[in-house]
């Protein structure tokens, strides 16, 4: 089979690997999408194995190699089950099933881990697509554990989509018990904004969305926005604290990571407000007493969703018949790997998936 691997100093690989076969407690997916990241970049553009490295990825002489391991790239599967190992119990997942990919793996055995947040694992957690092999194949190995059942309503690629970015959306509206009498401040419109518009509609909350450029503002209109603000134009908390009558919104979801826009996330906000931090890098610089203390703010780290809640948010998509095929911009095939990425790169476009 053909996988893609990240070279580094935005070079990419399609390498030969060999079919998968699964142990006992395994199965093989046949992949029909994987979808591309902002995290992903992270791996396109660094040095070769700065990415790894900086993951805490062992010494790659324990693997038998020398230099940097060919690892095929993704950590948004998709796809249908091909072959299942001897002890995968049927009446969970048998040959024909579609299904996404939680990509995580922990010890199995921590409270972490036995409550589906294996990214957390104090052992350290295995990321498919970075430090295992991930979707960006025909074929991928997978411990049957790590698998969540994809309604029959859900394309794949809107599978791939809500087994990361949009997933992690769902997590951070769900970690902030966001309802119908919330009003919902979403900073950065990119996929993951995108998508905390569409879900914080489809709850019934009003919406407002932030961002700098006129173009992903228009997109928020498309998701269900109800309002737009361009902070590249003008106070985004003043605007907010406007259009809300001067009280502030109840929830803020940073999505951008931009440190700008953290601090207006939060200094947004009414009293007793809540705001979910979901973009990564950057940094938050608060004055404590009038911005959180006084106000009686609350203030969440949220960290993508665990297995359990994938499988809610799949749901939910399905029950509300939420369109997350709207989010893509590109699909892409293997052979376009090169392309998808430097295209990617740019990220002046929405969201991108590779089908198989």
């Amino acid at each position: 089979m053909r996988g893609i691997v990240f070279a580094g100093d935005k070079q990419l690989a399609i390498e030969e690997f060999p079919d998968p076969k699964p142990g006992p407690d395994d199965v093989v997916l046949d992949i029909k999408a994987s979808g591309l990241c902002g995290s992903d970049l992270k791996f396109y553009r660094d040095p070769p194995g700065a990415a790894l490295k900086a993951l805490g990825f062992k010494s790659f002489d324990e693997r038998g190699v020398e230099g940097v391991p060919s690892i095929i790239a993704g950590h948004e599967p998709c796809g249908v089950i091909a072959e299942v190992g001897s002890d995968v119990d049927p009446r969970a997942f048998k040959v024909g099933d579609r299904v996404m990919q939680f990509h995580y793996d922990g010890c199995g055995f921590c409270d972490l881990c036995r409550s589906g947040w294996t990214q957390m694992c104090p052992q350290g957690a295995t990321i498919y697509g970075a430090t295992a092999h991930g979707g960006h194949a025909n074929h991928m190995l997978a411990p049957a554990k790590t698998l969540v059942h994809l309604p029959e309503s859900i394309s794949f690629s809107a599978g791939a989509a809500i087994a990361c970015g949009t997933g992690t959306a769902y997590g951070a509206l769900r970690r902030t018990d966001v309802t119908a009498a919330d009003t919902v401040a979403v900073f950065g419109i990119g996929p993951i904004g995108q998508s905390t518009v569409q879900f914080a509609s489809a709850m019934g909350a009003t919406v407002i969305a932030v961002d700098v450029a006129d173009s992903k503002l228009s997109r928020a209109t498309e998701f269900g926005a109800h309002h737009v603000v361009n902070s590249a134009e003008t106070d985004a908390v003043a605007a907010i604290k406007e259009l809300t009558g001067g009280r502030g919104a109840t929830v803020s979801i940073e999505c951008s990571g931009a440190p700008v826009a953290r601090q207006a996330a939060v200094r947004c906000l009414a009293v007793w407000g809540r705001s979910a931090m979901v973009g990564l890098g950057g940094e938050l610089t608060l004055d404590v007493a009038p911005d959180i203390v006084i106000k009686q703010i609350t203030i969440y780290g949220t960290y993508t969703f665990s297995n359990v809640g994938l499988g809610e948010c799949a749901r939910f998509v399905a029950d509300h018949g939420i369109d997350v095929d709207k989010l893509f911009t590109d699909r892409w095939t293997i052979d376009d790997a090169d392309e998808a990425y430097r295209v990617f790169d740019k990220q002046e476009r929405g969201k991108a998936v590779i089908e198989f």
